[in-house]
C-alpha cells in the first residue's frame, strides 16, 4: 500500500498539481494586493469614496449603528453591502487575472513566432561510409 501511495505521489500529474496550487496561492496574494492597493483607490476616486460594506438591514426591525453592533445585539443581519463589495472585488480580480493571462499569452505567441521565423540550418545529407568508399573506387577507375 505504501508503494502504491509513493507511486501515486511521484506521478507527474500530482506533482504538477501541487506546484500549481502553491503558485496559485502565491498569485492570490499578488492579485489581492493589486485589487486592494491599486484598483480600489482608483474606484474610490470615481465613486466618491463610497464603501458599500456598511450597507445592511437588521431583520429584527431595529436600527443599529453598524453591522457589528447588530450582530452583538443578536439581530439577524442581511449584509447586502458586503455582498456588493464581494461582487465588485470578484469582477476586479477576474479582470486583473484576464489581463495577466492575456499578457502571458502574448509573450508565448511572440516566442513561438520567433521560433517559427528562425531559419533552420540545412543539414548536409550523411552518406554511409560504404557508399563513399564505392564512390572513391569509381572515381579512381575513371582515371
Amino acid at each position: 500500500m505504501f508503494k502504491e501511495f509513493r507511486d501515486f505521489i511521484a506521478r507527474g500529474n500530482v506533482m504538477d498539481m501541487a506546484v500549481g496550487i502553491i503558485v496559485g496561492a502565491a498569485f492570490t496574494g499578488i492579485v489581492q494586493s493589486i485589487v486592494a492597493d491599486l484598483m480600489n483607490p482608483i474606484i474610490a476616486i470615481f465613486t466618491g469614496g463610497i464603501d458599500f460594506s456598511g450597507w445592511f438591514y437588521a431583520l429584527d426591525g431595529n436600527d443599529y449603528a453598524s453591522i457589528d453592533a447588530a450582530k452583538e445585539a443578536g439581530a439577524p443581519v442581511f449584509a447586502i453591502g458586503r455582498f456588493v463589495m464581494a461582487v465588485i472585488n470578484f469582477l476586479i480580480i477576474a479582470f486583473a487575472v484576464f489581463m495577466m493571462v492575456k499578457g502571458v499569452n502574448r509573450i508565448k505567441e511572440a516566442a513561438v513566432q520567433k521560433e517559427e521565423e528562425a531559419p533552420v540550418p540545412e543539414k548536409k545529407p550523411v552518406t554511409p561510409p560504404d557508399i563513399e568508399l564505392l564512390t572513391e573506387i569509381r572515381d579512381l577507375l575513371k582515371k
